[in-house]
């Protein structure tokens, strides 16, 4: 298996695409795409953000999955034999959001449209589109919740988490499919953590 490492900084176009740029010459081709990057800004109220906070996340969360697919969608129509597969991570909370997570929400629920249209757009060239909705894999982002967060409520609350390896296997899924088939939207979350009946 061969390896290619580029630092890329996901919210600048010149830098994305050099990154396609040297996957192409690399390998090329390209089969998929993981749009995974992402951020979050401080857990306050929605009138405290600052503009600088709310456009990083949007840069990070929702310019940077735009300009990776737009670059893919470049290649996959291009290569021989046409097409490949583009996986967003959109996370729980692309349906529900938690307190004081204005620009997160945002970018995730606007990243199931994108999902849609990218699904929409790609299908005449062979290439698909599905999202994988997150809930509290264990991570760094996560490591807070064993020390309690807040909830709508206004209580805080303990949150179970699960092994991200859960959510490596069901991208493995998702990635090996061939390409006329598709999962259009996946949730993988731990079992325990309180999102069904949230709100």
């Amino acid at each position: 298996m061969r390896a290619l490492a580029v630092p890329t900084d996901v919210a600048d176009p010149a830098s994305v695409r050099l990154l396609f740029e040297k996957t192409q010459e690399a390998f090329g081709r390209l089969d998929l795409l993981f749009n995974n990057a992402g951020t979050g800004a401080p857990a306050i109220p929605l009138e405290e953000l600052t503009f600088a906070q709310w456009r990083q996340v949007v840069d990070v969360n929702l310019t940077g999955p735009f300009l990776c697919t737009q670059e893919a969608f470049r290649l996959m129509k291009s290569q021989k034999p046409m097409g490949g597969r583009i996986i967003n991570n959109g996370s729980i909370s692309a349906h529900m959001p938690r307190p004081h997570s204005a620009p997160y929400t945002a970018t995730k629920h606007a990243i199931t449209g994108l999902t849609k249209s990218t699904a929409l757009d790609g299908r005449k060239y062979d290439i698909a589109c599905g999202q994988i909705d997150i809930g509290n894999a264990e991570t760094e982002m996560t490591a807070r919740m064993k020390n309690g967060v807040l909830q709508a409520n206004g209580e805080r609350a303990v949150e179970p988490t699960m092994d991200v390896d859960n959510v490596a296997r069901a991208v493995v899924y998702m990635a090996n499919l061939p390409l006329d088939a598709n999962v259009l939207f996946l949730t993988v979350m731990a079992t325990q953590m309180p999102f069904v009946g949230r709100g």
